[in-house]
């Protein structure tokens, strides 16, 4: 069973968190919203933190040992897991395409390590590094990937495209998902490490984005693209089934939480800033008050702080889950889905709400809004969420549920 019980640490940091929102991403997030393209230089001061550049070794005693269930012996805990999706709330808050612009922090460290050998994250481990999976041809539908992986002596080639890559020109190094084998479908896609500078690999333009304009997306062309052997991250060999690409995917049911809780920061800052414009007309918020006597402004209201309650529950959930070695494929697509599509909605509701200065760039909550759209479509959109969740609860497979 979960604790909702917050332990201090966690809600301090929390606390840290929100205060560097406060402080740091909310006076500049203007500026980065219209300066699309440009580094924020502020940022430069995570680069020093060590949880930026020095990741955890994985220990192969504790790797080898049979994991037990949550709960068994006492082991059901907060860990890393749940309390990132703490502080990415909390920065949310402030802005979320600053938060995806920190140094070291890509989507693909994440991979790196999730499924990295100890020799690979070493060597990248302090490299920023994007993830590159989705193609001209190839979107939501991950199996269906063209870009190519041949072996050639100690070199993988790689040739293909790469589109819609976040942190594309600002990264260091790309995870690029690709098939080594494209008659064995899901089963032959891996993922590869590729440095930046690596001959055959080419940033090929930048996109304008209607939001988080701050965070950097781009486009890749792979021409021949010769890495070493060992930068492929994991087995090489193609398994019946599809449980090679199990495992390049998993990476997901950690990160969609983490996108849960980016669109719950968004919903919560939108929340506070039609709080702040109500109380400034005189109007005052009373829990107290009969569901009949609420005026559709206060129904409004809190039917979004309620969403919001909703949207954070199942986030933490996914995220508890994972801390204590729990398949949280489910519910993490469930957080996913949820959050992502009310964000949109709650954002949405707050600019109607306000009138005039919910759509002024005076404030921030139009931006806002733009941001949110994002966090429904990006990491699997809320369709294939909902096409994820059906097949677990209807113990189906993607053969049987389309």
């Amino acid at each position: 069973m979960i604790d909702l019980n917050m332990p201090e640490k966690v809600e301090t940091m929390q606390n840290n968190m929100k205060n560097l929102a406060r402080s740091m991403f909310r006076p500049i997030s203007r500026k980065y919203d219209e300066a699309e393209h440009e580094y924020p230089k502020e940022l430069d001061f995570f680069r020093n933190l060590p949880i930026m550049n020095k990741p955890k070794k994985k220990d192969p005693a504790k790797t080898a040992a049979p994991k037990k269930p949550a709960g068994e012996d006492g082991g059901a805990k907060l860990g890393a897991n749940l309390g990132l999706i703490f502080s990415t709330e909390a920065l949310c808050w402030g802005d979320a395409a600053l938060l995806l612009s920190l140094p070291n922090a890509g989507l693909g460290n994440a991979a790196l390590l999730a499924v990295g050998t100890d020799e690979q994250i070493e060597r990248f481990g302090k490299k920023w590094i994007a993830m590159a999976i989705t193609e001209p041809q190839s979107g939501s539908d991950s199996g269906s990937i063209s870009t190519t992986a041949v072996l050639e002596g100690d070199e993988w080639v790689l040739n293909g495209e790469k589109i819609f890559v976040t942190c594309a020109e600002r990264s260091d190094a790309v995870v690029v998902w690709a098939t080594v084998d494209k008659a064995a479908g899901k089963a032959g896609v891996k993922s590869f490490l590729v440095e930046k500078g690596t001959p055959g690999f080419k940033l090929e333009k930048l996109e304008h984005k209607l939001g988080i304009r701050a965070s950097d997306t781009g486009t890749f062309l792979l021409n021949n693209c010769r890495i070493p052997k060992n930068n492929i991250l994991g087995s090489a060999e193609v398994k019946q089934g599809t449980e090679g690409f199990k495992g390049v995917m998993k990476t997901f049911d950690n990160t969609r939480p983490l996108v849960a809780a980016m669109a719950n920061g968004i919903a919560s800052a939108a929340i506070d800033f039609l709080k702040e414009q109500l109380e400034k007309t005189g109007a005052k918020l009373d829990y107290k008050k009969n569901v009949h006597n609420l005026d559709s402004v206060e129904k409004a209201y809190y039917r979004m702080e309620a969403e919001l309650e909703a949207m954070r529950l199942l986030t933490w959930r996914a995220a508890w889950m994972a801390d204590n070695q729990l398949s949280n494929n489910l519910e993490a697509s469930m957080s996913k889905a949820k959050a992502g599509r009310m964000a949109t909605l709650i954002t949405q509701e707050v600019c109607d709400i306000c009138g005039p200065v919910g759509y002024s760039r005076k404030y921030l909550a139009e931006k806002w809004m733009r941001d949110s759209k994002i966090m429904d479509i990006f990491e699997g959109t809320g369709q294939i969420q909902h096409l994820i969740v059906a097949r677990n609860v209807l113990k189906l497979n993607s053969s049987e549920l389309r």
